[in-house]
């Protein structure tokens, strides 16, 4: 059997790619300007060292609240020339605000127009290159899946979805039987007795398992795929792989294996760990309600003008253990909203005010859970604490929905920056995904990327 295989990225590679390349093309081409033109205001050398360092600080910082390591925009043009704008506009901002770890405005002022398209330009020209080379079909990894032949098309489209380059191009069905009249036509079926060849053929990078228990896995199977693992081809379990491409526990996948999916991160009862985490809930807890006095005028005009009635409202909601308590929030529907009884809210909901949509939109209308932080009943970042009523039907429905409660709610989580809004069981089961996800990986540098990704979502007004 052949050993050669095509050559592919996997999301961490291209990401860190991504991120080093930014640096590397923008230093570059600011090198390059500085030795052919008389340019002074940036310069590349041991002396000035640290100014090199802070541009790469801003610009990473600035490019991951502007979504430029998101591989699914990432790969379109138009929405990284947008996006590339929006990184380079700040991170030339904050550079010229620091001058004590930057350069000296200049006296020719044109050297930081010469700076800001300097940037932009490198920026373009090697996203460009990443679009027409790195995200090209020839390094997608190919991919080919053991699974019953019904399946193969939901497991398609939840890897797909989360990574455009993860490419299922065939599969061998545990089911022969089966038929599937909705299977795409870039999806080969292979049969079990040509799979070596097929491998080989495809130039396969890898094979994903996705049998609930072993189901169809026959002696003959596991030998050819013995084979297969000891001629380099790298054979992983579906639900590892799900995890890992779409950074959501597979809960409809775990079945009563309980532990074995979930080793819950050390975080959970690491007293350090606690410690600052309960500082950071209160630095940003503070911050967050000097913000909304600074803006109080504003709310109080639109609330007179667009609520028409009381600014503030509260609803139980369920927190830690499952312990009830009363959550603090700016009113955004009509007074009587549930006169009909309780009922999770809808896209375009006809009970939203005008100033309730925009405090939506801006997440405006969580301010005042900053109340419940300082209280001790929510954290700045953790599950969305829901209503008793909701939780005791989603848990009826939903296995391990009880389980996102062994940890504080959250202002914003890993769910309400990734999930999509919505109000079915299938949303709710892709929430619970990520707020399992969140439980298991849980560390400063995942609650570091969720305050990113929140920055966000309020730069882009997606608020729910």
């Amino acid at each position: 059997m052949s050993k050669k295989s095509s050559i592919h990225f996997d999301i961490s590679e291209r990401k860190v790619l991504l991120r080093i390349l930014d640096i590397v093309s923008v230093l570059a081409l600011l090198y390059a300007i500085g030795q052919v033109f008389n340019f002074d205001y940036f310069k590349i050398n041991s002396v000035h060292w640290v100014w090199s360092i802070v541009l790469a600080f801003y610009l990473t910082i600035f490019a991951t609240i502007f979504e430029l390591y998101n591989l699914q925009k990432a790969s379109k043009f138009e929405v990284v020339v947008q996006n590339v704008i929006l990184t380079s506009s700040l991170t030339v901002l904050f550079y010229l605000l620091t001058p004590f770890f930057t350069p000296m405005l200049p006296e020719n002022r044109l050297q930081i127009v010469y700076f800001y398209i300097a940037i932009n330009l490198a920026l373009f020209i090697w996203r460009y290159a990443y679009i027409v080379l790195i995200s090209a079909p020839r390094f997608n990894k190919r991919v080919l899946l053991i699974a019953n032949e019904e399946d193969v098309n939901v497991i398609i489209d939840s890897l797909q979805k989360s990574d455009p380059n993860y490419r299922v191009v065939g599969f061998v069905s545990t089911k022969e039987d089966l038929k599937n009249p909705f299977l795409s036509p870039h999806v080969r079926k292979i049969n079990q007795k040509d799979t070596a060849e097929s491998i080989a053929e495809m130039f396969i990078s890898e094979i994903v398992i996705a049998t609930p228990q072993a189901e169809g896995m026959t002696v003959p199977l596991y030998n050819k795929l013995i084979a297969f693992l000891e001629n380099g081809v790298p054979i992983r379990e579906y639900t590892q792989v799900y995890e890992e491409i779409t950074h959501r526990v597979p809960v409809q996948h775990v079945d009563k294996d309980f532990y074995r999916y979930f080793p819950f991160s050390r975080s959970n009862q690491n007293k350090l760990y606690l410690f600052f985490h309960r500082v950071l809930d209160l630095f940003f807890s503070v911050l967050g309600l000097a913000f909304g006095l600074l803006i109080s005028p504003i709310i109080i005009f639109g609330n007179l003008l667009g609520n028409r009635g009381p600014m503030f409202y509260t609803q139980t909601r369920i927190g830690k253990n499952g312990k009830h308590f009363k959550i603090y929030k700016l009113r955004s529907m009509v007074t009587d909203a549930e006169k009909h009884g309780a009922q999770f809210a809808e896209i375009a909901d006809s009970r939203v005010t005008k100033f309730g949509r925009f405090l939506r939109k801006s997440r405006f209308d969580e301010i005042p859970q900053f109340i419940n932080v300082i209280k001790g009943e929510m954290s700045v970042i953790g599950p969305r604490p829901e209503r008793p009523i909701f939780v005791e039907n989603l848990s009826e429905t939903i296995p391990f929905y009880e389980v996102r409660h062994i940890v504080k709610p959250g202002v914003t989580g890993w769910a309400q920056v990734n999930a999509k809004y919505g109000m079915t069981q299938e949303d709710a089961l892709e929430k619970l995904q990520y707020d399992l996800y969140y439980i298991k990986h849980r560390s400063i540098f995942l609650d570091i990327s969720i305050v990113v990704k929140t920055l966000s979502t309020i730069i882009f007004f997606r608020g729910q």
